[in-house]
Formats: C-alpha cells, structure tokens, sequence
C-alpha cells in the first residue's frame, strides 16, 4: 500500500525520472534529475524496497559512518518533490535511482501507483545514450513518445524503435497502458569520451525540459562546468592528430545533416528561452545506443566499452570502415 503522509496536495504534478545504468551514458540523465533536487531542495518522501529489485551482487550496498556509527545505505530509488514558485506555482516529483535488477513490471506498477495518488499529469523520462557526435557542437536531444496526439501536441517524435531496451522504455510503455501522458527526453554522448561526469549532456537534457514543462530551472554552476568539459575534452583531442581529425569529420557530417535546421524553429527556440531568463533573471555499466537500445532514431551509436576510457579512442584506420568494432 502506498502511504502519502505528508505530502500536500501538488500543483499540475510533473514526474521526472532517470535511473542510473544503461540508459544513462556519461551519468547526463541521472545528474539532471540530482541538480534539480539540489537546487530546488527536494524532499524524500518515498523509496522503494530495494530488496524487491535488486541484487545486491551487481549493484553493491555502501557502508558509511554516522557519528562514529556504521551505518548502510542500499541501493534503491527514491522519490522527492519540489514546488516552483512563480506568477504560475507548480510541482515536480522527482524520481532517481539505479536500473532494477529484477521484477522490471513491478517496479514500474509501483511508480504508476505514486503518480497516481499524487494527481501527476505527465510523466517525463531522462536518457542518455552513446552516438557518433562530436563534442564541439550542441548535444543532440530527442524528444519522444508513444502517444501520437501528445506526440503532435508538444512537437516530439512518434517512436518507431524495436530491439532491446532498458527501464526507461519499459516505464514509458507502461504510463502509456495505463492512460498516463508519457515523454522520453534522450541526450546523445559522443561514444569516444563517454565516462562520466559529462555536464554539457546534463546541461542540454535540463534546457530541453525546461521548454518541454514551461518552467525557468536555475543551472547553477553547469553552464561553466559544461564548459570547461568542452576545453579538457579539446586539449585531449589535440594531442592526437589522428582524433582531432576524427572528430573533424564528425562535426562536417554533423553539420551537413542538420544544414537545414540551421535556422527557423531552431534559432526561435533558443531566442525565447533568452528571453524566458533575461525576464526571469534573479537568484536562483553499458549504456543504451541506437543499435541496441531505445534512443532517437536516423543516428548510427555505437555500443560502450564497459572498461570506460580516461582519453578519446583513435579512429578506425582507413579501409576498416566495414568492421565492426569489437564487442567485450
């Protein structure tokens, strides 16, 4: 049974969720919702029994010490809210946690429980997978659902996806069987630096649910953290002559490709969110890929080296174009 105790009635509920693991490349989505949660200060009011979805061989608990007490934390997901004040007041349930191991259907009933008790009026889901992107330009988000009406609606993708796919997929179907509007926002981490922390894949995940919610979200310090990722990820990139010409290509196929949105709709968006802050200034293990997993389609990804990197990857060298690259 779900016990609510404590938790006021909420204002046009938003649930925002993303789970660490495979559908979370770079950490993008899960930092996200954890920035929201620290700068709006949320406040836990659930968690769900690890022991239902976990084992505890593949995702560890931690012992830390309390006052000199040795105390456990397990690993689980837990869920918060925060109230966003404002001309127009409204709240978001936060939802962050670890990909379960087991008994996925569940897990996911239980969540719908909680947005159902709580009045949530639409569910937005944080992904980040692995693509052929380079990390000079913008980072790709896709926006997605089920739903063809909510799809015309709010201007996302209809999916079409088929193949494996992780928790966020099958949350998302669930909310659409049971009658709950439903949304994926996916962010595309460039697959050569894919270890976390990446803030610019964060960063691009936050702006985009800020215009998708209509809510101004303070950024704190990740618009310089973002940043200076960008400038160590260059200063890499430099040292090899081979990658930088890599990810020279990237960026003329990436921009060829996207030529046609140079302009329009693209450059009005980014227009009105200036104008939404200058009005509002004030205080304030694998991952998914396209071959493998849900993410926004037309993009080649490739899979993750589960081993991580501490520098870019050299490119395939020429005539290997065919090959694929190695699965561990």
């Amino acid at each position: 049974m779900i016990e609510l105790e404590g938790v006021p009635e909420l204002i046009d509920p938003v649930m925002v969720a993303a789970f660490e693991g495979w559908n979370d490349a770079g950490d993008a989505a899960s930092t996200a919702v954890a920035h929201l949660e620290r700068e709006w200060k949320g406040e836990v009011f659930a968690a769900l029994d690890a022991e239902d979805y976990y084992d505890f061989q593949v995702n560890r608990p931690t012992v830390f010490l309390d006052g000199g007490v040795r105390k456990i934390t397990w690993p689980t997901t837990r869920l918060s809210v925060v109230r966003i004040g404002g001309e127009k007041p409204r709240d978001l349930v936060l939802v962050r946690g670890i990909e379960p191991s087991m008994r996925w259907r569940s897990f996911c009933n239980e969540l719908l429980g909680f947005a159902h008790e709580l009045g949530v009026e639409l569910v937005v889901i944080l992904g980040a997978l692995l693509g052929d992107t380079p990390h000079t330009r913008p980072v790709p988000i896709s926006g997605t659902t089920s739903d063809p009406d909510l799809a015309r609606r709010m201007d996302l993708e209809e999916t079409k996806y088929e193949g494996p796919t992780g928790i966020v997929g099958v949350l998302q179907e669930a909310c659409t069987h049971a009658g709950v509007p439903a949304v994926s926002l996916w962010a595309a981490v460039p697959h050569y630096v894919s270890q976390p922390p990446n803030p610019k894949a964060t960063l691009a995940l936050l702006n985009r649910l800020e215009d998708l919610i209509d809510v101004r979200i303070p950024l704190g310090e990740l618009p310089e953290d973002a940043r200076a990722w960008q400038v160590g990820v260059d200063q890499l990139a430099a040292e090899d002559s081979e990658v930088a010409e890599y990810v020279q290509t990237l960026e003329e196929a990436r921009d060829t490709a996207e030529l046609p949105e140079a302009s329009g709709e693209a450059i009005a968006r980014e227009f009105e969110r200036y104008l939404r802050r200058r009005d509002g200034a004030g205080p304030s293990g694998g991952h998914a890929t396209a071959e493998g997993g849900d993410g926004p389609p037309g993009t080649p990804y490739r899979r993750d080296n589960p081993g991580g990197r501490t520098r870019p990857p050299k490119p395939p060298k020429a005539g290997a174009d065919d090959e694929e690259p190695p699965e561990d």
